[in-house]
């Protein structure tokens, strides 16, 4: 028996994106935090939340990931380190749903700070873009088995701009929060999702 499940848009999701120096999440340290909710079924822009963040050490980022975020050490100089920002991030997940592109890549690194300033990871509920981008393939070929089998795109911009969505400055945490907000509300209705379990 499925225990019941609350309506999508009952839940508050709080799109999250990171920019680190670089990709190994045992390593690597974040260096910005971008969140916007999605409550009530759609975003508030006003309750956004941003912040780069000091890392420990600063030749810990590595020299190839500053060409896409473009963050140089001395940006974050006097940013607030993690365990403070990490304050503000927890109080918000803890509120509803973390959402994000490309789980494997964000969850792995906000375990470890977690684990790193010595918080409880909260095991929020994670709604991931990319999975519903996978899931509305699959539902498209399901309405349309004669429809041509085409994998879907799943970089954050091209697979905005293959639905219809603006283009955003890329590799900024805020704008990156806010452009997988956007592309949840329309993956949302795209999968046809009318409970939370719907859309994991």
């Amino acid at each position: 028996m499925l225990w019941p499940s609350p309506p999508w848009d009952s839940v508050t999701y709080w799109a999250l994106d990171l920019e680190t120096g670089g990709l190994d999440a045992r390593q690597d340290p974040i260096l910005s935090v971008g969140m916007v909710p999605v409550r009530g079924g759609g975003i508030r822009l006003g309750e956004s939340f941003s912040s780069l963040v000091r890392p420990e050490d600063a030749a810990t980022i590595d020299p190839g990931s500053i060409r896409a975020h473009h963050l140089l050490p001395g940006d974050v100089r006097e940013a607030p380190p993690i365990a403070e920002v990490l304050a503000e991030v927890d109080r918000r997940i803890r509120e509803g749903a973390l959402l994000v592109h490309q789980a494997a890549l964000d969850v792995p690194f906000l375990r470890q700070a977690y684990r790193r300033t010595g918080r409880r990871w909260p095991s929020p509920t994670v709604i991931d873009t990319v999975a519903l981008l996978l899931k509305a393939a699959k539902r498209a070929r399901f309405l349309d088995p004669d429809a041509p089998e085409q994998e879907p795109d799943l970089n954050l911009s091209k697979a905005r701009r293959r639905l219809g969505l603006p283009d955003y400055g890329a590799h900024d945490a805020l704008t990156d929060a806010v452009s997988a907000a956007e592309l949840f509300l329309v993956l949302r209705k795209q999968v046809g999702a009318r409970t939370l379990r719907d859309l994991r």
